[in-house]
């Protein structure tokens, strides 16, 4: 009977999955990460989602680990290259949240649009404002305006027909793709740039993406574009896009994710007026969570029905 460890919170679900396809099931998302170390090398199997970084002294007392399953896209918290060389499989869940963090990304384009954040951190500290704010929130709509998707992926790809159901035109730029149904595909990233009134990042965070949202990119962008990041801190090189608020080239930055989490307190996001933020929180819903155990409870199956 194979052993599996539960060490970031899932859906109960997964629980049910694994004992009735036999599996030895131990819940542990409450326990310490620093303890993990100490009771990990019982577990032939482990199933995480952002929290458990396998990797280091974890990995190393895992002598008995033959899977991890992944709920969840990003494989950012795991030793890929250790557990390669080990023989480890990894498995993850790419497509259970997909519609969870495109529903995050709308909702940066529709909080920067009417400025609900700004209005509601001014209302709360000062009621007397009301009638300020309301004249002070002269703000514009999505309709007719055009969303830039780079990386056109299954993300992208959700927020572009939430978007155009919303009367957006959407255009998008991919690496990789050329052709999307659902996404005028442009020839260059900077024809989206320069197009977009709108931009959404849908790209993991590698050595040729790291910081590739730069000054001389951000200078391309329309003046008053917003950015949107919902994927991975460091594609954007945090200081030139406060720079650009500074500036008012760019007019909103909004984004899940920072190059370093927490973000320390002298970043200077974090006191922009035009910044608006969400802790990291793309696949943080009950319906993603679910799809997420499941999968990864079925990913962990196959792959012992493999070994």
């Amino acid at each position: 009977m194979p052993k599996v460890i539960l060490t970031d919170k899932l859906n109960d679900k997964v629980i049910e999955i694994l004992e009735e396809a036999g599996f030895e099931v131990k819940v542990a998302w409450d326990l310490p990460k620093d303890d993990l170390p100490k009771i990990i090398g019982e577990y032939d199997a482990v199933i995480v989602r952002g929290a458990t970084k396998v990797r280091g002294d974890l990995l190393e007392k895992a002598v008995n680990l033959k899977v991890v399953g992944r709920a969840g896209v990003g494989l950012d918290n795991i030793d890929l290259e250790s557990t390669m060389a080990r023989g480890i499989k990894v498995v993850n869940t790419p497509a259970a949240t997909t519609n969870s963090v495109a529903e995050l990304a709308l909702t940066m384009v529709l909080s920067s649009t009417r400025d609900v954040v700004k209005g509601t951190c001014e209302i709360k500290a000062n009621p007397g404002s009301f009638g300020s704010m309301k004249k002070e929130l002269f703000s514009r709509e999505i309709d007719g305006k055009t969303l830039g998707l780079i990386g056109t992926g299954r993300i992208g790809t959700s927020l572009a027909v939430k978007c155009k159901a919303l009367g957006m035109n959407v255009i998008g730029f991919d690496k990789y793709v050329t052709e999307n149904p659902v996404v005028e595909m442009k020839g260059t990233m900077e024809d989206v740039l320069e197009e977009a009134d709108f931009i959404s990042l849908h790209l993991p965070l590698t050595e040729d993406t790291k910081h590739m949202i730069n000054k001389e990119v951000i200078d391309k962008m329309k003046k008053g574009a917003v950015l949107i990041n919902c994927a991975r801190g460091g594609i954007v090189d945090e200081h030139a896009a406060h720079d650009a608020l500074e500036s008012g080239h760019l007019g909103y930055y909004c984004t899940d994710v920072f190059e370093v989490e927490p973000p320390s307190t002298d970043n200077p996001l974090l006191h922009h007026e035009n910044v608006i933020i969400s802790p990291h929180i793309g696949a943080q819903t009950a319906e993603g969570n679910y799809r997420a155990s499941v999968q990864a409870a079925e990913r962990v199956i196959e792959s012992f029905k493999e070994i």
